[in-house]
């Protein structure tokens, strides 16, 4: 099964979330996890989107929206053989 089938199957049954870029949209996965910060006096969010890279070109400094909000990419890297992207997000 290639990626883009298993995302296609993830989107079927709704655990994927929309995602709109330059006029596109597509359903990736956003995540949102909390991360230690100043030395672990403090949490900050991490906010990411995996997705095929046959979906979307990121770079950083793109704006894309995640379910309404708006977010700045920081980073983009290959996950894997290189058909799947983390982005990784600030909000805005």
């Amino acid at each position: 099964m290639d990626v883009v089938t298993l995302y296609e199957a993830a989107r079927n049954t709704g655990l994927l979330t929309q995602v709109s870029f330059a006029g596109v949209t597509v359903h990736c996965a956003f995540r949102a996890p909390d991360e230690t910060v100043l030395d672990g006096f403090a949490l900050s969010r991490d906010y990411q989107i995996d997705y095929p890279a046959a979906w979307l070109t990121l770079a950083a400094g793109d704006t894309v929206e995640v379910a309404g909000n708006t977010y700045r990419v920081r980073d983009v890297r290959a996950i894997g053989d290189g058909t799947e992207r983390r982005a990784s997000l600030t909000q805005l």
